[in-house]
């Protein structure tokens, strides 16, 4: 595995006058001259360091929320808030994102980049300058391996911008300033973008080096990405019926790219869900591929931690639709389970009786900071930090403030083969793949299941999951019709994985199920189950709730009342917890899958003579 450290040196080719006798040029400031610069893979690796903070966020930096868990991605079917919910976009805008070239993000619904293609033209001049002044300087090898980075690079940012817009203009070279033709031509299809991003990701699973040294991109890393970009992409063409033949093209080669992180025998689940994401060092962990490190002695923190300490606001936290998601520990649905209390929603209980990442995600207890549904996401934080909660000890910096140092998984097992089986799984059903078996079952969703526990789990009564058995998958009546029963099964492993991560929205974007954001069922606008008394009692008061709760707290009842605590029914308010003020949001349009163009973004193509045309439905 190899870490992130960030340390990065600048990347924009910095134009210097040297103009006294003895000065001497800076090893770490790139040199005067485009011809004299490219000089050798060092010149190389300076140059591309800039993409790392980019594309490799990891729990982002100070208080930065793009592409950060918890902060950044907390907009999903998963999690509710009180009063309306967050809206899709409504029409068209005026100005939508910026041209910075920070690790901005579009939407919530559309987690990626703005119409912006700096990125894409920094990939080209890397591209372009190996072959026109590296090439005879550099090994076979050298070579190879850096055309592999910079195509890596290009085309992780055109699956995100296809992500997002769908068409978009496609440049495979760098473009001259004054030339307004090519930077101003037309969209490019999706599938034509999409095609030669297949092709670079291709390259790079023969080229780049398996191994370039601590903290840099390598074959495997670069393979666990793919997976996930080609899944999207794949499963995007197939669900949205745009063009099957490239959908099967895309499929395999998500397959291909995770089997081959998997057959490399060098990544394994030997670690509790906890320690991935709330260790101070993740340079053993055995299932992380690659990772971003956070130092407080470098001045490299972040905030994630802090949010999910028990203090801060969490302004949408987990709805009961997820905590029904979540299996149970003997591998069945809750309407199933022989567990004892499977059907009971007490958080409390729910740690014990449910799959372990639903303990190592959520607080056993309500927690008024989790001002949706109160369950607080803990997820990102160590056990140790909720031992300050209610403590009167103030909160270390590594779980206060921005000055967590917690690492950052970027790319891990559990995703990898997560992408294979389900890729697997459509390739079976409609391109003619084999059928998935019990022994791909084993080395993907059964061998997730195996991760050890930690103590602290093991003593709260918490319990690995039952393997899933081909023979005897769950009957879940909460299914959708059109989802056969194993791919059921695939998609909730995702959902119960990746919780406040990047992964929800995007997968039921790509499902083609983003009006599961229509919060219709009412599993969506309640809790946990709660006793008032017990989760809300005035311990100055016994007998009594909380004073502050009268007209506020409302609970639905196991025969469906919802009842409201007025001040004198305290031993009533007994239910699945009621979100406050919950309204819904206006109702899911298929135009709301891909972003539209602004009008001044338009505008100024018009301003050149140029035409950009709008996205479908906008």
């Amino acid at each position: 595995m190899k870490k992130l450290s960030y340390l990065i040196l600048g990347s924009a080719l910095l134009f210097t006058s040297c103009e006294k006798l003895l000065d001497r040029p800076d090893l770490n400031v790139m040199v005067d001259s485009e011809a004299t610069y490219w000089r050798n893979e060092n010149d190389l690796r300076l140059y591309a360091n800039d993409f790392y903070p980019n594309y490799f966020v990891g729990y982002n930096s100070a208080w930065g929320t793009a592409y950060a868990p918890v902060i950044g991605y907390n907009f999903s079917d998963d999690l509710t808030s009180e009063n309306q919910q967050l809206a899709l976009l409504g029409s068209v805008p005026t100005n939508l994102g910026s041209t910075a070239t920070a690790t901005s993000t579009l939407r919530p619904e559309h987690p990626g980049p703005n119409w912006n293609f700096y990125w894409v033209r920094k990939a080209n001049i890397m591209i372009d300058r190996i072959e026109t002044f590296a090439k005879p300087k550099l090994t076979d090898d050298e070579y190879k391996h850096w055309s592999a980075v910079g195509r890596f690079f290009r085309g992780f940012e055109y699956s995100r911008l296809v992500s997002n817009f769908g068409d978009v203009p496609y440049y495979d070279a760098p473009v001259s300033p004054d030339d307004f033709e090519t930077q101003y031509k037309p969209r490019t299809n999706r599938g034509e973008v999409m095609d030669k991003v297949y092709d670079d990701f291709k390259y790079v699973m023969e080229n780049m080096r398996e191994n370039d040294g601590v903290g840099y991109v390598h074959r495997y890393a670069a393979a666990a990405l793919i997976s996930n970009m080609m899944l999207f992409e794949g499963s995007w063409q197939h669900y949205h019926n745009l063009d099957k033949t490239r959908a099967k093209k895309y499929l395999e080669l998500a397959r291909d790219a995770a089997q081959y992180v998997m057959d490399s025998g060098n990544y394994t689940f030997d670690s509790d869900f906890k320690s991935l994401f709330a260790s101070e060092s993740l340079s053993s962990n055995k299932e992380v591929i690659f990772y971003r490190t956070y130092d407080d002695a470098l001045a490299i923190r972040h905030s994630v931690g802090s949010y999910s300490n028990g203090t801060e606001n969490q302004a949408r936290s987990a709805n009961l639709n997820l905590i029904e998601a979540f299996i149970c520990n003997d591998g069945q649905t809750f309407q199933s389970s022989t567990v004892e209390n499977a059907k009971n929603f007490r958080l409390q209980e729910l740690i014990k009786t449910r799959d372990p990442r639903f303990e190592a995600t959520f607080m056993d207890t309500v927690n008024a900071p989790a001002i949706g549904t109160l369950v607080y996401a803990y997820k990102f934080a160590s056990r140790e930090a909720l031992t300050y909660l209610n403590s009167g000890k103030p909160y270390p910096p590594k779980w206060g403030s921005n000055t967590n140092t917690n690492d950052a998984p970027v790319a891990r097992l559990a995703e990898v083969v997560l992408n294979w089986i389900e890729a697997k799984q459509i390739l079976a059903e409609n391109y003619g793949g084999a059928a998935v078996s019990q022994g791909d079952l084993d080395k993907s969703i059964n061998a997730i299941r195996t991760r050890p526990l930690d103590a602290e789990a093991e003593a709260k009564g918490v319990k690995q999951t039952a393997p899933l058995m081909l023979g005897a998958l769950p009957n879940d009546p909460l299914k959708d019709a059109d989802v056969s029963p194993l791919m059921w099964e695939i998609r909730r492993e995702r959902r119960m994985e990746f919780v406040f991560e990047y992964a929800r929205i995007q997968d039921i974007r790509r499902w083609k199920k983003l009006t599961y954001l229509n919060f219709e069922k009412e599993s969506y606008k309640l809790g946990p189950w709660v006793i008032g008394l017990k989760d809300f009692g005035d311990k100055n008061n016994p007998g009594k709730i909380l004073a502050a709760f009268k007209d506020r707290l409302k609970v639905k009842t196991a025969d469906g009342k919802i009842i409201t605590y007025d001040g004198t029914n305290d031993a009533d308010m007994v239910g699945f917890y009621v979100v406050r003020n919950f309204t819904n949001r206006l109702p899911v349009e298929n135009k709301h899958y891909l972003a539209p163009m602004s009008i001044n973004l338009m505008q100024e193509y018009a301003d050149r003579g140029y035409t950009l045309t709008q996205t479908p439905g906008w």
